[in-house]
């Protein structure tokens, strides 16, 4: 493939993940916010919907992968779904976002609605994302930087989520908050579903796996045996537990721990845009080292950001210098995981025979969702316990319920990802499997270079 063919692939990938993250971001830090302050919503009510939500999407997630396993057109297994869910996607996002005047009850049956939609939508558009790449090529060092492209563009997303939102808000809304949400998601939302017509356009699944369908009983025993997996599934709920626990508590930490509301759009900034730089590094640090070790050491970076956090406490420079580090580690680790999750899927296909890599992504979807979910569910019953009331001065107990949230959990859950990762040793015979898988199969390679 040429170079421009290369970087149209590359970018093609990577605009759907900036597509993903303005309505993922929004999500994860003013959905909960949105419910509880400007819906008004119970937080009890809250927790509950958050949990139900999330088990309904990560069996979504798993159903996803098995249609994806078995869908057989002339674009591929995974890019026909870029085209079918942008629309959905969309217009759910915008809906998820509009307060209703139905009264307290219709207020939360519209919740479940709408956010059950929007996430089977963004399951029907990411789960591809991540089941695509296997696809997109063989080699190692170029999943990397397809990874590497995509994370950057998730940060570009994020970063514009993190920044423009609450200054969208107070301008759209002209005072009113659920006006400045409903009119600043459905601009994301209009750039979100135009930039997945774009990804269908420009990527293609140049690794053609020469198999018949595979069965859903053979994709799950083809999951038999694979350590690797097993091991890099299981870090999957404390790397994004983490993360999620500190993107949920963000914008309460800084309204009323920290009593400076307007830092929660520069520390949003901070943690979208700086990984930036450390997602840029990546391939050329991969180059290096094993993948696990570059993992590792991210990881220690962001765990020592969240410390200097937790120990400025509301020291305004401190908080600032600790979620530079932080992010600057998170985005190392993000982007060597997403290069690393394609990895499990070629053992499984040179261990068993079967490529089960829609349901495998999947599984990591699902995984995620349950972290989500009892992230966002603990979340809420931590703040209850404290009794966290809206819009009020807090109690100590409060206070301390969010910091736990913010800074605590998440140090702890950084820690016990990295004794996990501790035992995926798949780097050391990598380069032996994906020889063996070109050699079972040499149209890997040739497709790849005529394409």
């Amino acid at each position: 493939m040429n170079s421009t063919g290369v970087w149209r692939q590359r970018l093609g990938y990577g605009v759907a993940d900036f597509s993903c993250n303005l309505v993922w971001q929004m999500i994860t830090l003013y959905l909960m916010f949105f419910y509880t302050d400007v819906m008004g919503l119970a937080l009890v009510q809250v927790s509950l919907l958050f949990l139900i939500t999330r088990f309904v999407d990560a069996i979504t997630d798993t159903i996803m992968g098995v249609i994806i396993d078995k869908t057989n057109t002339r674009w591929g297994k995974s890019r026909p779904y870029f085209l079918l869910g942008a629309i959905p996607f969309g217009l759910l996002a915008v809906l998820a976002f509009y307060v209703p005047d139905i009264g307290p009850v219709g207020k939360l049956v519209y919740a479940y609605i709408t956010y059950i939609g929007l996430s089977t939508a963004y399951t029907m558009v990411n789960i591809p994302l991540a089941s695509i790449l296997p696809s997109l090529t063989s080699d190692e060092q170029e999943r990397t930087n397809l990874a590497t492209v995509r994370i950057i563009f998730s940060f570009i997303g994020a970063t514009a989520v993190s920044a423009i939102t609450l200054p969208m808000v107070n301008i759209l809304g002209n005072g009113s908050q659920a006006q400045g949400f409903f009119w600043t998601m459905v601009i994301f939302a209009i750039v979100a579903t135009v930039f997945f017509f774009v990804t269908f356009k420009n990527v293609e699944e140049k690794v053609k796996l020469h198999q018949e369908k595979v069965t859903v009983k053979q994709a799950f025993s083809s999951l038999k045996g694979n350590r690797p997996w097993y091991i890099f599934a299981i870090n999957i709920v404390f790397m994004w537990g983490s993360h999620f626990f500190m993107q949920g508590a963000l914008i309460y930490y800084f309204t009323y721990n920290v009593g400076r509301p307007e830092l929660a759009s520069v520390i949003a900034s901070i943690g979208a845009f700086v990984p930036i730089i450390g997602t840029f590094a990546t391939p050329f640090i991969s180059r290096k080292m094993y993948k696990k070790t570059l993992f590792m050491i991210s990881s220690t970076i962001n765990l020592a950001g969240i410390i200097i956090m937790l120990v400025a406490n509301i020291n305004v420079t401190g908080l600032i210098i600790g979620a530079v580090i932080a992010a600057l580690g998170f985005g190392l680790r993000q982007s060597i995981y997403f290069s690393m999750q394609a990895d499990p899927v070629d053992y499984g296909e040179w261990k068993s025979g079967i490529s089960a890599a829609g349901l495998m992504m999947s599984l990591n979807g699902f995984i995620g969702k349950v972290a989500l979910a009892a992230a966002g569910a603990l979340s809420g019953l931590f703040m209850s316990w404290g009794n966290y009331v809206p819009n009020e001065t807090q109690t100590a107990s409060a206070l301390l319920a969010i910091k736990m949230n913010y800074l605590i959990i998440p140090a702890g859950m950084v820690v016990a990802s990295m004794v996990i990762m501790s035992f995926y040793n798949l780097d050391k015979i990598f380069p032996k499997i994906r020889a063996e898988l070109n050699d079972r199969d040499p149209v890997h390679d040739s497709r790849e270079q005529s394409a």
